[in-house]
């Protein structure tokens, strides 16, 4: 059973901690030598699909980094996998759609997701993890409505969004139709996972940041802010993460978020300025320092650390996911630095204090 009081929940609260929590964003996945042996060939859905591996692969960082928070092992599109969407995972491309969405007709491809009957494995690995996790809490996340309708627009990943926007702009009213249905199968996904045993949920809108502060309040906000307060009942910490999102993050907060993601674009401290004092911060060491020299890697670390002041609220963490050439000793070492080095005393964050 996770105390109430283990560190990375503390944090999300916005309350003092034994020690400045820290996890990582991929931290079970390609950079673990461990991670490659278990996950065997095949689509990363077949190992998701396999209760005990995918349990395995989620306590393998737990184990190597002692790091305060698992993070399951799943992948945003599962969902949408599992309910017919036509979305395929391949293997060092991502999600892809053979038929990308693109008229009120494809809208029959989203129909609700029924997790005891459509990813019974989901619940089953979350089980095993809470009796091997013990007092290390369990990440259980979604993807965000934007993230999740780009993928199904695009046909798979794309750098600048071009017939995501285009319909958006140009056919409103089947964009926030197929947000819609994606909120809806986020909440379904995000309830099942707590109620199976997660102590906390992220919803990863990583690609966000591709928006217009006023596109995201108009399109995407509605839909993310319905999600977060369809788990407010649950009462577990709910954070919210993109990347390139700096001129996103008021608005990300005001969704409902109790804890909000910060890449490595906006200064910690700056961050906590504009979000105030009653939101808990994630990150925001640049995922690419960690394949740097351990001196430069822990300047930097240090550096983020110092930035936060002490406060409470604060969980680190990358400023997006680990790369998958970063040495595992050198992520080992890094959470040894967070936990002696990092502050939980600082004064507590008032409005308008830098």
């Amino acid at each position: 059973m996770v105390r109430p009081d283990a560190p990375f929940l503390a944090a999300c609260r916005g309350e003092r901690a034994d020690h400045v929590p820290v996890w990582f964003m991929r931290q079970a996945g390609r950079s673990l030598p461990e991670y490659r042996e278990v996950r065997g060939p095949g689509s990363i859905l077949d190992a998701i699909r396999d209760p005990e591996r995918a349990a395995e692969i989620t306590l393998q960082p737990v184990r190597r980094y002692g790091v305060d928070a698992a993070v399951l092992f799943n992948d945003i599109v599962a969902p949408l996998a599992a309910i017919g969407a036509g979305v395929e995972l391949t293997q060092g491309t991502g999600p892809t759609l053979e038929k990308p969405f693109r008229s009120v007709d494809d809208l029959a491809r989203l129909r609700s997701l029924e997790p005891e009957t459509d990813m019974p494995y989901v619940a089953e690995t979350i089980r095993i993890l809470v009796r091997e996790l013990g007092d290390v809490p369990l990440i259980g996340f979604a993807g965000g409505p934007f993230t999740l309708a780009s993928y199904l627009i695009e046909g798979g990943p794309s750098r600048s969004h071009t017939k995501t926007k285009a319909m958006m702009y140009g056919d409103p009213a089947l964009f926030t139709a197929i947000l819609d249905r994606l909120a809806d199968i986020a909440i379904t996904f995000l309830r099942s996972q707590v109620a199976a045993g997660a102590s906390a949920i992220q919803l990863f809108d990583s690609w966000a940041g591709a928006l217009t502060p006023s596109a995201y309040e108009t399109f995407v906000l509605p839909a993310s802010r319905r999600i977060l307060s369809a788990l407010e009942d649950l009462d577990v910490p709910r954070i919210h993460f993109g990347v390139g999102t700096g001129t996103l993050l008021e608005l990300m907060a005001a969704a409902g978020a109790d804890v909000v993601g910060v890449d490595w674009r906006v200064p910690l401290d700056d961050a906590r300025r504009r979000l105030g004092p009653d939101t808990a911060v994630q990150g925001n060491l640049d995922p690419g320092v960690c394949l740097a020299p351990w001196e430069v890697l822990a300047t930097e670390a240090r550096d983020v650390l110092a930035r936060n002041a002490g406060r409470p609220g604060h969980v680190f963490n990358l400023g997006h996911g680990v790369l998958p050439e970063t040495d595992p000793d050198a992520l080992a070492r890094l959470v040894d630095l967070v936990h002696a080095e990092g502050r939980t005393d600082g004064p507590h964050l008032t409005a308008g204090e830098g």
